[in-house]
Formats: C-alpha cells, structure tokens, sequence
C-alpha cells in the first residue's frame, strides 16, 4: 500500500490527501476488513512527511468509521461499514475537498456542479 500513496504540491493539505488515498485504496478494497494498515511511522518515513499529519488522517479515518486504531498493536481496516448517516457527513466532506481541489486548479464551483451533474447523469 505505501508504494501507492503520493502527494502532490496542489493547495490541498497533505493530511487530506493522504487521507483521501487511504480511503479510496479501502473504497477498492485493497485492503479487505481486519487488513493491518502500515504503521503511521512507516507512512511519515515512506513520504517524508511529519508523524503529526499522518497521525490526523489516520484519526480522520478512525472517526469516519474506515479503521479502527488500536494503541501497541496497530490501525486495521474497520470491520463494520459507517452508518447511513455517516454516509451524509462522508459525502459532506468529499464535497469540501473537491471544492478546495477545484479552487486549486482554478475551476469554478459551478463548474464542478455542472461536471458533477453530468457524471450522474452518466451513471
């Protein structure tokens, strides 16, 4: 899984993007339930980043009900699926780094509307 996380230098913070990885590597199911993750040391190493911003995208993913932490043995890939009305808040939050990956690259939110709107039509 490490050799599949990368970051890139695009106004978006790291901890959000590691996260965001993490989440749709778990989303393909790289990673089936009860899967050990790499340990937060081994990410801050692998990407040279800080502990501290590895640290907060695992704690996001724990609080999104993606993987549970268990402190001396390690983070593992959550068992159980979030809640329906998790499914809310998760979509709440895709919705405000898509905004901020569009401002990024200077898109317009109308514009990711409309692109958004077309890609459900297509579904």
């Amino acid at each position: 899984m490490l050799s599949h996380l990368s970051l890139q230098d695009n106004g978006v913070p790291i901890y959000v993007q590691l996260r965001e990885q993490i989440a749709a590597a778990l989303g393909r199911g790289a990673l089936g339930p009860g899967a050990r993750l790499p340990t937060m040391r081994e990410v801050a190493v692998s990407l040279r980043i800080d502990l501290n911003t590895v640290q907060r995208a695992y704690a996001e993913l724990e609080r999104d009900g993606l993987i549970t932490l268990t402190r001396g043995r390690g983070s593992f890939v959550a068992e159980a699926p979030p809640q329906q009305r998790d499914h809310i808040a998760a979509a709440d939050r895709v919705a405000e780094q898509a905004a901020a990956q569009a401002r990024a690259a200077g898109i317009a939110l109308d514009e990711l509307a409309a692109a958004l709107t077309r890609l459900k039509a297509r579904a």
